[in-house]
């Protein structure tokens, strides 16, 4: 097939685009370059031995997304939103205009150009605070700050669409938390600014780049009394991806949620770096920051049965590819 990357040059987006060509699929990437860098898709190009084409362009943009999308497009992967949540809160009619807004002129253009194939990313984030772990499908739908409102709002849009035109299939994909890099060391994570996540954090102290991790709250019902999380290393998302695009065209909406079905504490995490990288990674405990929930790990069965996927990578090797990227590109596709 012929797919579609909006949001290509991004972090999973890259990953995702490299997994495809692999797979034999044509794959053109499509990003305004806001929150990514056109240096991924370049090496991208080099990881699957031909060069990966890049159309620069906003997913807002109606024409611009039409004449990519009338060139024989079969299926598209939509990556293409902002994610950071403490800017989401500052924020929010950004996010609103990039994430919602975008989707439904993405939506509008596929109609138009008669696309019926949608692989969505969305994110754990709709379950909010859940009742109990692991997550499955059917937990409750309720979200904390605004960059969740967006995925869920996205997602509604898209089952709306579904709904009213039985042929457009869309799969959501909810991830849990995206780790890792690809195994060359060529394509990573390279957060602008002061990373959000964990392991880009824990990867730029290990590098250095940062004097030291604060960890927030070490009183929580848990192991270690740190947070437990459900880390996914980003080579088994873009291979999720793949088997998503390929699912048998029958129309209808399904979420399926992207973990390891495990969670790690915070400490924990710290540990299997040190290991990969062979440096320690200084910390120091902070007070609980609000919203933060003690344990969050997702039930895989449904991505199991649906897409005969389940993750392949365990933590060491997700610190293992992380520190090949951070060491070999201390300041990201910058240098």
């Amino acid at each position: 097939m012929k797919v579609l990357v909006c949001g290509g040059a991004g972090y999973i987006g890259s990953h995702t685009c490299v997994a495809l060509a692999e797979a034999g699929h044509e794959v053109v990437a499509y990003d305004n370059l806001v929150n990514s860098s056109a240096v991924a898709v370049e090496r991208a190009g080099e990881l699957i031995g031909q060069p990966l084409r890049l159309i620069q362009a906003d997913i807002r943009d109606r024409a611009a997304l039409q004449g990519a999308l009338r060139e024989g497009v079969d299926a598209v992967i939509h990556f293409a939103a902002l994610k950071a949540v403490g800017e989401s809160c500052e924020q929010p009619l950004l996010y609103f205009d990039n994430n919602i807004a975008g989707t439904i002129v993405l939506l509008q253009a596929m109609e138009a150009a008669g696309v019926n194939r949608l692989v969505f990313s969305s994110s754990a984030t709709v379950y909010g605070d859940p009742d109990t772990v692991p997550i499955t499908e059917q937990a409750p739908l309720r979200v904390t700050n605004p960059y969740g409102r967006t995925k869920l709002v996205m997602e509604e849009l898209i089952g709306d669409l579904c709904a009213a035109r039985p042929a457009f299939q869309a799969t959501l994909l909810r991830y849990f938390n995206p780790v890792g890099a690809h195994p060359s060391g060529r394509i990573g994570e390279d957060p602008r600014g002061v990373p959000n996540n964990l392991m880009p954090y824990v990867a730029q102290v290990a590098g250095g780049r940062r004097d030291c991790l604060s960890v927030f709250g070490n009183d929580y019902p848990t192991r270690d009394g740190t947070g437990v999380r459900d880390y996914i290393h980003v080579m088994d998302l873009a291979r999720a991806h793949v088997k998503a695009v390929e699912l048998p065209l029958a129309g209808g909406a399904q979420a399926i949620n992207l973990g390891t079905g495990v969670g790690y504490s915070v400490l924990e995490m710290v540990a299997a770096f040190e290991r990969a990288s062979g440096r320690p990674v200084p910390y120091r405990m902070q007070p609980r920051r609000p919203g933060d929930v003690a344990e969050v790990w997702a039930d895989p069965a449904r991505a199991a049965r649906v897409l005969g996927w389940h993750a392949e990578y365990e933590l060491d090797r997700m610190c293992e590819d992380a520190w090949r990227w951070q060491s070999s590109n201390p300041n990201g596709y910058a240098g």
